[in-house]
């Protein structure tokens, strides 16, 4: 297998956090929690960046509330702050191809 390294330093980057944050944004520009962070996004930005680059960040808590269409069920949403972290580390992920033969 193969090893990558650095990856957090490619995570904890300015145009990653910026690419993070407008993925994020898709679709919920409208939101007001999305709004503020959007307002000031270069100081929210960097402070995720240090936070998440000296180990000091941690997750918030998630939304929960219920749908009835298609079924019933209990949905959790995780704060907008927390969405854009995700985009970030999915956007740095490595997938090794491999390829197993299996003789039948």
């Amino acid at each position: 297998m193969k090893r990558y390294g650095d990856l957090w330093s490619k995570v904890v980057s300015w145009p990653n956090l910026l690419l993070a944050a407008r993925k994020a944004r898709l679709g919920k520009r409208a939101r007001p929690c999305v709004q503020r962070f959007e307002f000031m996004q270069e100081m929210e930005l960097y402070r995720l960046g240090c936070e998440l680059a000296e180990g000091k960040y941690r997750p918030g808590t998630f939304r929960t509330h219920w749908i009835r269409i298609p079924k019933p069920r209990l949905i959790s949403a995780a704060p907008y702050r927390d969405r854009v972290v995700h985009h970030a580390l999915a956007a740095q992920v490595v997938f090794g191809c491999t390829l197993i033969v299996r003789e039948c």
